[in-house]
């Protein structure tokens, strides 16, 4: 059952005076006389008249909206994106509005464009797994609206960007499980077309190469890194005749799935096989063992990205240079990595501590 949208025309027709004169009257104008203002604002009411805001934005030049794609809503690495990026605009009169393209470029690409026919201000993306082709975000700039990319950038596409030093954050994450005394160290890779994972990757192999360990390809799993990823290749490890003694993700969810294919197995985290993951998603603190991860700012991120939008908006010149923020990720060391050799007792009273 379709509902047809009430117009200014419709409130005129209902009290027999001119469109014009109900949309002053809206507005306020200060030739309405009150007696008319009052009974056009009751009729609006009575109607369930709602303002049609992509015309009055086409009319002002500017919506006060501002979208954020994300790939996943789920993940509360971007929810806290988005928290950070919401502490900034609601100083402000932007209002924001969420798209999730569930890393798909088809999706993206349809995010893309309903917020460019909502006539939003600005577009902050997280851009999706599937995406090599930057086309429609061109696009984007092209209309003059800014965009910013938030966690996954491409080198070669010039635009403004807030991320995390991933190389860094994996190169901690691998030097810590080395400095455990692990030697044979599997990483869980993503999608090596994503920014993020190649890093990520590169920061796994280059500790290893600092600290004179060989860089084994057999050792590198690739896949989505999703909750069930993790526990598929959980059950691979599982199979191997030679144990790895530590795994590096480049995600908590599939370092998660990895841990529960391991208890079930009867292989002992981190006496076994240590575990780090990366993103400090909020379960990673109360799983048990509870998981050493890479923090990666999440709300900064959204902070400096919101501020940079608004920085963009003072900066008129027509030969802006986009800039690129890099945040510092910081290593949490919980119970899962804690692989080091203490008497059994020592570790059990340290693993406590920590969980």
């Amino acid at each position: 059952m379709s509902r047809k949208r009430t117009t200014i025309h419709d409130i005129a027709k209902k009290l027999d005076i001119t469109a014009s004169t109900v949309s002053r009257a809206l507005k306020d104008h200060p030739r309405i006389s009150d007696s008319t203002k009052k009974q056009v604002l009751s009729m609006a009411k009575e109607m369930n008249y709602q303002p049609n805001s992509i015309a009055a934005a086409l009319r002002r030049g500017t919506s006060n909206l501002v979208g954020v794609i994300i790939p996943n809503i789920d993940r509360n690495f971007f929810a806290s994106v988005v928290r950070g990026v919401e502490d900034v605009l609601n100083d402000t009169n932007y209002n924001v509005i969420i798209c999730q393209s569930n890393d798909s470029l088809k999706k993206e690409k349809s995010n893309i464009k309903a917020l460019l026919e909502a006539q939003v201000d600005g577009i902050f993306a997280s851009y999706a797994k599937e995406t090599t082709d930057f086309s429609h975000y061109e696009d984007i700039q092209n209309r003059g609206i800014p965009l910013i990319l938030f966690d996954r950038m491409q080198d070669s596409f010039d635009v403004d960007a807030v991320v995390i030093d991933d190389y860094l954050g994996a190169f901690k994450a691998t030097e810590h499980l080395i400095e455990q005394g692990c030697k044979r160290i599997v990483h869980f890779s993503g999608p090596q077309t994503v920014s993020i994972y190649r890093d990520r990757q590169r920061g796994y192999t280059e500790a290893l190469k600092k600290n004179g360990l060989p860089v084994d390809e057999s050792l590198i799993l690739s896949s989505d890194l999703k909750l069930e990823s993790g526990k598929k290749m959980g059950h691979e490890i599982a199979g191997w005749s030679k144990q790895p003694d530590a795994v590096f993700s480049a995600s908590d969810y599939a370092a998660m799935g990895a841990m529960k294919i391991f208890k079930n197995k009867g292989i002992l985290v981190p006496e076994d096989i240590a575990v780090v993951g990366f993103s400090n998603e909020s379960f990673t603190s109360l799983i048990d063992p509870a998981l050493t991860t890479v923090d990666q700012h999440s709300k900064k991120m959204g902070q400096f990205t919101a501020n940079l939008f608004l920085d963009s908006l003072k900066d008129k010149s027509e030969d802006h240079t986009p800039a690129k923020t890099v945040l510092n990720p910081e290593l949490v060391v919980r119970a899962s990595s804690l692989k080091k050799k203490f008497n059994r007792q020592e570790s059990l009273t340290e693993i406590e501590k920590l969980n």
